[in-house]
């Protein structure tokens, strides 16, 4: 499975392409940052950042995007920034009818670190660490675009075999049973 991961943000949108599946090796493919200038009205920032999306998705073809999910912050221009971006990612990927998954901050961090609090210089040496790269993905955007590339390697990947499953029984006629 191949997914794009993407750490929204208006000024620096991280980037990262992992190759991999449950109980194998990953392989990082891309890591990266779509920047926009800060001066530029919002409109032309999305303008660019979509741009850069679209470009990322074009050339790495991934079979889905795993988005960070936005969460509620104190400060509201940044919360409206990083929905904003977000949402460019999800219409770039849809555009294309590529699946899109969201995973919280903290489901992110427990699926790379082992601990939902874990701090970002935790979350960077563990995707260091687990793609084994000779050096640590910076800035801190491009490390955590490929943590969640990883989580939905990890986590994503056996809802969408469950999700299939399902699927499959419902237009087989089939029921499913739960074993827990």
């Amino acid at each position: 499975m191949r997914v794009l991961g993407v750490d929204p943000g208006l000024t620096r949108c991280g980037v990262g392409v992992v190759d991999g599946s449950v109980g194998r090796p990953l392989t990082m493919v891309h890591v990266g940052v779509v920047r926009t200038p800060a001066e530029l009205d919002v409109a032309r920032r999305l303008v660019q950042l979509e741009q850069g999306l679209d470009a990322a998705i074009a050339e790495h073809r991934p079979d889905v995007v795993a988005v960070e999910r936005v969460f509620s912050q104190n400060n509201v221009s940044t919360v409206m920034g990083t929905a904003q971006a977000s949402a460019i990612a999800m219409v770039c990927a849809a555009r294309r009818g590529i699946p899109v998954h969201l995973h919280t901050p903290s489901e992110v961090k427990a699926a790379v670190t082992g601990s939902g609090r874990a701090d970002k210089a935790q979350v960077t040496a563990m995707v260091t660490r687990l793609l084994r790269l000779d050096t640590a993905p910076k800035p801190a955007d491009a490390a955590d675009a490929l943590a969640l590339a990883i989580c939905h390697v990890w986590r994503g990947g056996a809802g969408d075999r469950l999700a299939a499953a399902v699927a499959k029984s419902r237009a087989t006629g089939g029921a499913v049973r739960v074993v827990r």
